[in-house]
C-alpha cells in the first residue's frame, strides 16, 4: 500500500545545461543575478525582461539591510549603473522595515533608506532613471524616503553636472525631480543654478557633446578638451574612432591614454578590449594602460591557475548594441590577475593552456584557444588537476556547467567567480562564491585570503 504521509522531496536544481547546481540562499541568488547585469539587456540563456523580474522578486526575499548593501556594492565596486537602481525601487517599499540602529557598516553613515539613495545616486542622471524605475509598471506617488533620498541626491551635483546630463530627451526630466522632490538648495548659490535649471537657462557645459553638436570642429575640440583635462578617460576610450578619423594629433591621444586619469579607476577591464578593436592603431597604448592596471592590483602568492569559460553560452553579446560579449569580460578579468606563478587555462568541454601573457595578448589567446562548445567545468577541473600543483584557482565563468563541479586539488584554494545573471549556478561545496567582472573583485581575494585564510 503506498504512503502517503511523506514529505515530497524537492526536485533537483540544475543549470540550464542539466547539470547539478547549487540550491541558492535569496541573498546568494539575488547577488548572482545582480553584479554582472546589464538591465533588461538579454543573456544566452534568459532574457532582460525575465532576470530584472527575478531581480525584484528576489530583493523582496532578503533583509532591508542586505538589499542596501548589494545595491551599495553593485555601483561603488561593480560599477553598474541601472541595476543598482532598480535595487532602490524595491527598497523604498520596504521602509517600515528599517532600523537605523541595526545599519553599521560604516557606509558614509548612512542612517535610513534615503542616505542610501544618495550614495547609489552617483550621476546627474541617475535621478531621472531612478524615477523612471519606479514608475515602470505605472506612475505611483513618490515615498516619503525616495523623495528624501532624491532631495539629497541633487544637492550632490554642481552646475557642471546637471548641465551635462539636463537632456531635453530625458522622460523624466532633472527638472522634475527637484519639483517631485521638493528638494531644498544648500546655499544661495546652488540656488541660484536650480533656478537656471528649471528656466532652461543653465549654462550648457563644455563637453565634446555639446562643442560637436553646435558645428565646433571635431579635431580641435578633442585636442582642446584633453589639452585642458576636461575630457573623461571614458569618453576618451570610447572615442578613439572618432578621435582617429577626425586627424586628432597622435602623440596627444597616446599620452591620455596612458596617463590613466579622469576616472580611469572606474574602467571595467573589458572596455579596453572593445577600445582596441575600434581604433586597433591604439592597441599598443591600451595595451600598456591595462598592464599599468595589473601592476596596481594586488599580487598573490604562490602559484595560481586562473580556468577560463569559452563555452558557446558565453560567446553572446553583454548588450544589444554592443559586440562585446561575456566571453571578453571572463578574458580581461583572467589578464588581470597578478601573481608570483600564474598559469591560465581554457575550457569548454575542455581544458587547454595558453600562454599566461597579461593584457590584450593574454585575452586573445584565451579567447581563440579552442572552439566554443559546451560547458564541461567537471571534466575541465579534472584536467588541470592531474597537470598541475596549484595554491588557488579561479574559475570565470557563468556556472551553466553540465557536469558536476568537482573541488580544488589537494585541499587548495578555488574561487568561482561567475560573470553572468543565471538563476542557478555550480559554486557549491568548498568553492568561494564571488559575483561580477570589475577588477575589485581580484582586490577581494587578495584581502579574503590575508583576513580569513591566513
Amino acid at each position: 500500500m503506498a504512503r502517503t504521509n511523506v514529505r515530497p522531496k524537492a526536485p533537483p536544481v540544475t543549470t540550464h545545461e542539466g547539470g547539478l547546481a547549487q540550491r541558492s540562499t535569496p541573498l546568494e541568488a539575488l547577488r548572482r543575478a545582480v553584479m554582472s547585469c546589464f538591465l533588461f539587456e538579454g543573456e544566452f540563456y534568459e532574457d532582460g525582461v525575465s532576470i530584472s523580474e527575478r531581480i525584484a522578486t528576489l530583493a523582496a526575499k532578503v533583509s532591508v539591510y542586505d538589499l542596501a548593501l548589494v545595491a551599495i556594492e553593485a555601483r561603488h565596486d561593480m560599477n553598474l549603473r541601472h541595476v543598482p537602481l532598480l535595487l532602490l525601487t524595491e527598497l523604498v517599499k520596504r521602509a517600515n522595515e528599517w532600523d537605523r540602529t541595526r545599519f553599521d557598516e560604516d557606509e558614509d553613515s548612512a542612517k535610513n533608506i534615503a542616505d542610501i539613495i544618495e550614495l547609489v545616486v552617483q550621476r546627474a542622471d541617475e535621478p531621472g532613471e531612478l524615477l523612471s524605475l519606479y514608475w515602470r509598471n505605472g506612475r505611483k506617488p513618490l515615498s516619503a524616503q525616495l523623495k528624501k533620498g532624491l532631495a539629497q541626491a541633487m544637492q550632490n551635483f554642481s552646475a557642471y553636472q546637471l548641465a551635462k546630463y539636463n537632456s531635453s530627451k530625458a522622460k523624466v526630466k532633472l527638472r522634475d525631480v527637484l519639483f517631485l522632490s521638493h528638494a531644498k538648495p544648500l546655499d544661495a548659490e546652488q540656488e541660484a543654478v536650480w533656478k537656471k535649471l528649471i528656466d532652461g537657462t543653465l549654462e550648457a557645459p563644455d563637453t565634446w557633446e555639446v562643442a560637436l553638436s553646435s558645428g565646433a570642429d571635431k579635431k580641435q575640440t578633442f585636442e582642446r578638451l584633453i589639452r585642458e583635462g576636461k575630457l573623461g578617460y571614458f569618453a576618451l576610450i570610447r572615442n578613439l574612432r572618432n578621435m582617429s578619423q577626425a586627424g586628432v594629433d597622435r602623440r596627444l591621444v597616446l599620452d591620455a591614454i596612458r596617463a590613466r586619469k579622469n576616472g580611469a579607476e572606474k574602467l571595467l577591464p573589458f572596455r579596453y578590449v572593445a577600445a582596441a578593436r575600434a581604433a586597433p592603431e591604439y592597441a599598443p597604448a591600451l595595451d600598456e594602460a591595462m598592464q599599468a592596471a595589473v601592476s596596481e592590483l594586488p599580487r598573490l602568492s604562490g602559484t595560481t591557475v586562473v580556468l577560463v569559460d569559452v563555452s558557446g553560452s558565453m560567446d553572446w553579446a553583454m548588450a544589444g548594441k554592443s559586440d562585446l560579449k561575456r566571453i571578453d569580460a571572463a578574458c580581461a578579468l583572467a589578464c588581470l590577475v597578478n601573481g608570483e606563478d600564474v598559469r591560465v587555462f581554457s575550457f569548454s568541454t575542455s581544458a587547454v593552456e595558453v600562454p599566461a601573457h597579461k593584457g590584450l595578448a593574454g585575452m586573445e589567446a584565451i579567447s581563440r584557444s579552442q572552439l566554443h562548445g559546451g560547458t564541461n567545468l567537471g571534466w575541465a577541473l579534472a584536467q588541470v588537476n592531474a597537470k598541475v600543483d596549484y595554491d588557488r584557482i579561479i574559475v570565470i565563468t557563468d556556472e551553466q556547467s553540465s557536469t558536476p563541479i568537482g573541488v580544488p586539488k589537494n585541499g587548495a584554494l578555488g574561487y568561482i567567480v561567475n560573470v553572468a545573471s543565471y538563476e542557478n549556478g555550480v559554486a557549491y561545496g568548498p568553492w568561494v562564491k564571488i559575483n561580477g567582472f570589475s577588477d575589485k573583485i581580484l582586490h577581494w581575494i587578495a584581502q579574503y585570503e590575508q583576513e580569513v585564510v591566513n
